[in-house]
């Protein structure tokens, strides 16, 4: 008679699992396949309440190694690719990150050099729970003295790349899938719009100022065009329409730490327009192109030329040549006048201008297409946040309207009463 085969036993006489195996050595084996390959777990010890043997080191029973293997075949996780780590991850999220922006890319390696720094990057990504993340995120601003806009940055980085590794079915959920505000403070300053009597007094101090009343033109037109200073550093002489009255914002131009200018296109779709001149911002453009000097250099950057301010190397000026002014300007403003003129920026004046026009009852959408907005929500922002003063101004615009609506139709009434006298005669 054929002899029965039975289960397979280990030397304890128990009964192994489908895939387990003892080898020569008394080492217990599991195998088990991944997309068609065979995979192995080793062990000394088969259940958790197996000893330890002697001269060997601690490790996990095979019983207890296959289930975390079967939970992560069961959730379709790949066990072998969890052990990427987190910098692996980035770089496999940002090979996938193809026809960027350039200005994209470099805030792509700032991350990443910074990520290459951290012992975080180094750890397993599988290991990364929300609390590992959220601490990550306050060690670099306590402890690094990162900034929020910083912070922001990188988990712009990670939130994405971990939000990947989801879609791929290696994690279960994203571990920086979690909302910024309560994990960090915001070290941003805000940026308000100044009065337009504070804009009317600082632009005046430029104007009589025998410093800074070369800057006047640029100041004026930043003030009342909602210009990004990005936007105004581009210009060149060819987006200047002065026979039309015409700015045709179509690029801008920015420079980064290593010193690299970069033509890149508005900052979004809506931010490419024509905007039209008022009277003053057609003579203030029309000086700075009279008197653009012609003993400088002209410089091609990514095929534009004519830009039209330059510094002294005939090098088209960037963003931090206005900034800086600013507040220069500012501080001279502060150190003579008793009453202080608050922080003011290219983009204050953006803002100002935006302000402005929305308390001037500009036509929301019109308002939308002259700052350049992708989102209607963005512009009408600006309207939710007009102050006391306003609200009072317009509680008595609408009164004066009601009252000389009341007026009009006593004119009227009277008329009519006269005139069915006149044909009752």
């Amino acid at each position: 008679m054929p002899r029965t085969v039975g289960p397979r036993r280990d030397s304890k006489h128990r009964v192994l699992h489908t895939g387990e195996s003892i080898r020569r050595d008394g080492k217990y084996q599991f195998k088990y396949m991944v997309n068609g390959k065979p995979k192995f777990l080793y062990s000394w010890r088969l259940t958790p309440t197996d000893p330890q043997p002697a001269g060997r080191l601690p490790c996990l029973s095979q019983r207890e190694l296959e289930k975390s293997v079967d939970r992560d075949l069961e959730s379709r996780l790949d066990p072998m690719r969890k052990n990427l780590t987190v910098m692996e991850l980035v770089e496999r999220y940002l090979k996938t990150r193809t026809g960027v922006r350039e200005s994209t890319l470099i805030n792509y390696n700032f991350v990443r050099n910074l990520l290459k720094k951290e012992e975080f990057s180094n750890r397993r990504m599988c290991e990364i729970r929300t609390s590992d993340a959220k601490l990550f995120l306050i060690k670099l601003q306590q402890e690094d003295s990162r900034g929020s806009s910083t912070i922001k940055t990188v988990r712009g980085v990670l939130r994405p790349a971990f939000q990947m590794a989801v879609d791929d079915d290696l994690l279960v959920k994203n571990p920086f899938g979690f909302e910024l505000a309560g994990v960090i403070y915001n070290t941003e300053k805000t940026r308000q719009a100044i009065t337009k009597e504070q804009m009317y007094k600082f632009l005046k101090f430029v104007r009589e100022d025998n410093i800074y009343c070369k800057y006047y033109e640029v100041f004026y037109i930043l003030f009342h065009t909602g210009l990004r200073i990005s936007e105004f550093c581009g210009l060149t002489l060819k987006d200047i329409d002065l026979e039309n009255r015409i700015i045709d914002i179509n690029h801008q131009l920015q420079r980064f730490r290593a010193g690299q200018y970069l033509i890149t296109p508005t900052k979004t779709n809506a931010g490419t327009r024509k905007i039209p001149m008022t009277e003053d911002v057609y003579q203030m453009f029309k000086n700075l192109v009279e008197y653009r000097p012609t003993d400088l250099p002209e410089v091609i950057i990514k095929g534009y030329a004519g830009f039209l301010i330059r510094d002294k190397d005939g090098m088209p000026e960037v963003a931090l040549h206005w900034e800086n002014r600013f507040s220069n300007a500012v501080n001279r403003y502060n150190e003579i006048y008793k009453i202080q003129m608050p922080n003011i920026t290219p983009h204050v004046c953006r803002h100002t201008y935006c302000s402005n026009q929305a308390k001037a009852r500009m036509n929301p959408k019109t308002l939308q297409y002259l700052m350049g907005h992708s989102e209607i929500a963005v512009t009408m922002d600006v309207y939710t946040h007009l102050g006391l003063d306003d609200a009072k101004n317009e509680i008595v615009r609408l009164e004066e309207l009601e009252n000389a609506r009341k007026e009009v139709d006593k004119i009227e009434h009277n008329t009519m009463l006269n005139l069915s006298r006149f044909k009752a005669t």
